[in-house]
């Protein structure tokens, strides 16, 4: 995924800050540190992202140099997230809380922060109780997916998991199902939506991933009449999100 500064609203610079940063338990959503450096410092700070399943990407100076806003990275730079991100636990608390059904939203390969943004607007409007997002190839909570869901980020809790596909199953243990938004799939309107449900949207130009596809227990598309034969993933997101809605309504 390509890095923009713009779209991080926490850059953390320097070994000293970027380890307080860890030891203070402040979300980091990645570290970048400089390939080759093997001080004191950088070990530590490796060790610590491992501890707590930190992505790290060993990159060369120039990498680091432009990513830098200060000129004094001293050979790492994380990027922290500029919201908490919640549990999986506590959006099945959620819906506990409100007597609903779980109702939640997972993305997969959604590394567009505006798109994030929207599918979480969407999350919050159609009453889903949370979005889960992977650790991996994804957008993190950064000022421009704030800025894009419009407040529904401080409603709507976001989880990041290290698996998708291992989440999807224990979420099936306490008895959701899944489905996903694929062309292939039968028409949204002939499958039964109802009751606890996780609702599951890749990117457009790749999908859902095979894995997290055989996980899902349905397949279904969103009707098309057009020329052009895909939808932006936050478009997809949003028609079956309201699909799902007017039949929790019925």
């Amino acid at each position: 995924m390509k890095e923009n500064k713009s779209e991080n609203s926490l850059l953390i610079e320097g070994r000293n800050a970027v380890l307080e940063a860890l030891r203070s338990e402040k979300p980091i959503d990645k570290i970048f540190v400089q390939d080759g450096c093997q001080d004191g410092s950088v070990r530590t700070i490796v060790r610590e992202a491992k501890k707590r399943d930190v992505i790290l990407n060993f990159v060369d100076k120039e990498r680091l140099n432009h990513l830098s806003e200060t000129g004094r990275h001293q050979g790492v730079i994380a990027y922290g997230a500029a919201y908490e991100y919640a549990s999986v636990e506590d959006m099945l608390a959620l819906a506990e809380k409100k007597g609903e059904d779980p109702f939640l939203i997972l993305l997969d390969n959604i590394e567009d922060p505006h798109n994030l943004g929207a599918i979480i607007r969407t999350a919050n409007l159609v009453g889903a109780h949370g979005v889960i997002i992977p650790k991996r190839r994804a957008a993190g909570l950064t000022a421009v997916v704030a800025r894009t869901s419009a407040g529904a980020l401080n409603y709507t809790p976001v989880a990041k998991v290290t698996n998708l596909k291992k989440t999807m199953e224990d979420l099936k243990e306490k008895g959701l199902w899944f489905v996903c938004a694929d062309m292939d799939g039968d028409v949204m309107y002939d499958v039964n939506l109802k009751g606890p449900i996780g609702l599951v949207i890749g990117n457009e130009g790749e999908g859902v991933g095979r894995l997290v596809k055989e996980t899902c227990d349905f397949v279904a598309s969103v009707p098309m009449k057009g020329e052009i034969d895909s939808l932006n993933a936050s478009v997809a997101a949003g028609v079956l999100a309201y699909e799902i809605l007017r039949q929790r309504l019925q």
